[in-house]
């Protein structure tokens, strides 16, 4: 069964802000990843089609496939610990934006509650706000 993850970009003021900063640590690395300090425990589920959701500036975004799971040690030497890699394809699909309020770390997302991808014409529209996109799904105007 599949299951997603969200997480806050922090820093982030954009999908484009986030794919920019990515596709540098692509390059230099040779591969995408978010590391964070816990380990998800249902890991098979993740990698059955699940997603990490991206929360920018209040509003859910996009979405990144999880391809796959690492773990490093970081840290000066004796005072190593233990790091996920939460492992993702390159390619952002922008989402419905939703409202969503701050949280720490990284929450599982059961799939009947994500958002849905937008398609080509409304990913364009997607240069508007997500603010305003939000209200304007709000009227049925979109």
């Amino acid at each position: 069964m599949t299951l997603h993850m969200i997480k806050l970009s922090v820093g982030s003021e954009s999908v484009e802000s986030l794919a920019g900063w990515q596709q540098e640590r692509l390059r230099n690395n040779g591969r995408l990843w978010h590391a964070t300090r816990m380990t998800p425990r249902r890991q098979e589920e993740l990698l059955d089609g699940g997603s990490i959701y991206w929360v920018i500036k209040g509003y859910l975004q996009a979405r990144q496939r999880l391809v796959g799971f690492d773990q490093v040690a970081q840290g000066a030497e004796g005072e190593e610990r233990r790091t996920t890699l939460l492992l993702l394809d390159p390619e952002l699909i922008k989402v419905e934006p939703r409202r969503h309020r701050p949280f720490q770390g990284w929450r599982y997302l059961e799939p009947e509650d994500a958002p849905r991808d937008l398609d080509r014409g409304e990913a364009a529209a997607g240069d508007l706000p997500p603010e305003m996109l939000a209200e304007l799904r709000d009227l049925g105007l979109l």
